[in-house]
């Protein structure tokens, strides 16, 4: 069970994030200042390429390089094939993962590595194979790590990661909600130059005040009826969250939520886009899982028994294609079947600045659901 009197109480929210994890997602925005002033200084900036690649390969391990892949691919609106390379391997650790390059991979592609480690042998020997297949390689990786120096070596383009003010003192800080920002913000600055992606200096800079913004509305200081995050935490607690999604950027900022409750708050949540998400979830609010569900003995004593769990719709929306919107068939099919949804939908501005917003409200809200559930964090 959640605790809501821990929710508003920010002393009490510090002692239990050992991890700093809300510290991190504070940083989120001060992440892609950093990463962007080392973007310039690796001369990305500088860059004058010559024509785009046939096609953008991604690789790097956990959830926030399988984010980037995502947010780039969705970005990129076709302009370029991209695809994220999945590791395999016999376990989870850095040195048991292996990554390889499709067959047809050469000279007109581009091989991108995000990582927030550094040290996995398989990431070096992937670069060396691009090395000798003809790819541009470019990293994200910490500058004293083994990658960094190899894709160096091999006359890639190596930037390093823009770490936590807070990174030597604690364990963990680099997997933070940050670190997607750190990883992605000099990839975005490349992909602006080869005219892929509209990511310019300006509209990085945008992105940053964006999050700062965010994170002033959902601090540990704002109260919860005023917090996004923390409302949204609250009304998740003891549910199954249905995520369901409007508008290219929301896409990758429902799975990136999914998977973020997942490895943060240990919650199973499942993400869809509208409005194919409507019939592929409908059968879910159904049954056991509906908030109407009950079991057949109505009268029976229930103080020892945990609470049943029951979906929640949960609506990011963006401004849907062509003007035609979903959302009212969702709202009707959740309230149709007495489940509760909740609603995010962020200001006006461009793409990266409104996926920027509604994945640091959703970042927040997965941290505060882990610290008051007395999740990993």
């Amino acid at each position: 069970m959640l605790d809501d009197s821990l929710l508003d109480t920010p002393e009490a929210l510090a002692r239990a994030d050992r991890r700093g994890l809300l510290r991190g997602a504070a940083e989120s925005g001060a992440r892609v200042r950093t990463a962007l002033r080392h973007a310039e200084e690796a001369g990305i900036t500088q860059l004058r390429p010559e024509g785009r690649p046939r096609a953008i390969l991604i690789a790097g391990p956990g959830a926030a390089a399988a984010s980037v892949a995502d947010l780039i691919s969705t970005l990129a609106q076709g302009a370029c094939p991209v695809i994220r390379l999945k590791p395999t391997g016999v376990a989870p650790a850095a040195g048991a993962l292996r990554w390889a390059l499709p067959g047809w991979a050469g000279p007109v592609d581009l091989l991108l590595i995000a990582t927030p480690d550094g040290a996995e042998p398989g990431l070096e020997v992937l670069a060396d194979q691009a090395y000798r297949r003809g790819c541009s390689i470019t990293s994200v990786a910490p500058a004293a790590s083994p990658l960094h120096e190899t894709v160096g070596a091999k006359h890639g383009l190596a930037v390093p990661m823009a770490t936590s003010l807070y990174a030597e003192y604690e364990e963990g800080a680099a997997a933070g909600p940050d670190a997607l920002w750190a990883l992605l913000t000099p990839l975005l600055a490349l992909l602006d130059r080869a005219d892929l992606i509209e990511a310019g200096s300006e509209g990085l800079h945008k992105i940053a005040d964006r999050l700062d913004h965010t994170a002033e509305r959902c601090g540990p200081a704002i109260a919860t009826y005023s917090n996004p995050a923390k409302t949204l935490a609250a009304e998740l607690d003891e549910s199954l969250p249905l995520i369901w999604t409007e508008g290219p950027p929301a896409g990758p900022v429902g799975r990136r939520f999914a998977a973020m409750l997942a490895e943060i708050a240990g919650r199973a949540a499942l993400a869809g886009e509208l409005p194919e998400a409507l019939p592929a979830h409908g059968a879910l609010l159904t049954g056991a899982l509906a908030a109407g569900g009950d079991p057949e003995d109505f009268f029976r004593d229930r103080v020892e028994e945990p609470q049943a769990l029951h979906a929640r719709a949960v609506l990011l929306r963006d401004r849907p294609t062509g003007g035609l919107s979903a959302a009212p068939a969702a709202r009707e099919l959740a309230l149709g079947h007495d489940v509760a949804i909740s609603e995010l939908e962020p200001e006006e501005g461009s793409d990266l600045e409104t996926l920027a917003e509604l994945i640091a409200v959703t970042d927040f809200a997965a941290v505060y659901l882990s610290l008051a559930a007395g999740g990993r964090s």
